[in-house]
């Protein structure tokens, strides 16, 4: 099972382009595609998910040029939208036959991917609800179901924590993760904990470019050294933040703790510290050149 993306770019306008030059290839596990909002990251899904046609380059599944033959890709894909929309009319059983048989599932089939999709999504005791009734979380849920009804090879999911709680999100996280195994999950999102509590490998993307493809601990050892913590008063902030990487910070008594990535030492009394994943991505999407 392979993806393979070879120079791809999307032009919107003469001298707007939302995705250039963008070359990945995949294999099974979950994939974090992650980026700042304007990124390119839902242009990207959409040409993955056959909507949108590129303007250069191809998208092949197992050696396929889907351009050329999209069925090749169609048949094992599933796909969660980040504007996902239901039916609130519909319960959640009803909506999924529906969508059963948009994917052109025989009957019988259908009904027993939906049983088990509801036990998957827990969604049993709330099954026969109207979906307008749902909550977010809830209509998430419903999502990565319709998404899952044909047993994708290739499951694509656009910014799915967006607008959830903490306790959904952490629910669709584990969710997501016991989904991996035979298949290729593509989670695109902003939110950094998402990628890092799912994420088997890790693209981030910026400005409508690939700018780093590995796996998490690689991508960590990048600010080995990097990154500093130390005290500092409330009135040094905002020149802190003009100078530096400031990727957190933690009010105390006695001032402010602030975490920086900084290929030297910022100030006397800083000290070494482990970096975290949020310290990478902030600091590649700072590192990125301006948008073609």
């Amino acid at each position: 099972m392979n993806l393979t993306i070879e120079h791809l770019s999307k032009q919107y306008r003469r001298d707007f382009w939302g995705l250039r030059a963008f070359d990945l290839e995949l294999g099974p596990g979950v994939i974090g595609l992650l980026g700042p909002n304007g990124a390119g990251k839902s242009t990207l899904l959409r040409m993955l998910a056959t909507i949108t046609p590129p303007t250069e380059g191809t998208v092949k599944w197992n050696g396929v040029d889907i351009a050329k033959s999209p069925d090749s890709l169609r048949s094992v894909l599933g796909y969660l939208p980040q504007d996902f929309g239901i039916y609130p009319n519909l319960n959640a059983v009803e909506f999924l036959e529906y969508m059963a048989a948009i994917k052109g599932l025989d009957a019988g089939t259908s009904r027993r991917r939906i049983d088990e999709l509801l036990q998957v999504v827990n969604l049993v005791n709330a099954a026969k609800r109207p979906l307008g009734g749902y909550s977010g979380g809830m209509k998430q849920r419903v999502g990565i179901a319709q998404a899952l009804l044909n047993d994708p090879q290739l499951l694509i999911v656009d910014e799915p924590t967006a607008g959830l709680d903490p306790e959904e999100r952490v629910r669709f996280r584990n969710l997501l993760s016991d989904l991996s195994g035979e298949r290729i999950i593509l989670l695109s999102t902003h939110i950094v904990s998402d990628v890092e509590a799912t994420a088997t490998e890790i693209v981030i993307i910026n400005k409508g470019r690939k700018v780093e493809h590995a796996a998490p601990e690689k991508l960590l050892r990048l600010l080995d050294g990097k990154v500093w913590a130390w005290l500092v008063a409330s009135t040094d902030l905002p020149d802190l933040k003009q100078k530096y990487i400031l990727s957190g910070t933690v009010r105390r008594a006695e001032g402010v703790q602030v975490r920086v990535v900084s290929e030297s030492q910022p100030a006397a009394g800083a000290e070494p510290i482990s970096p975290s994943l949020e310290d990478v991505y902030l600091y590649l999407v700072s590192q990125n050149g301006a948008r073609v």
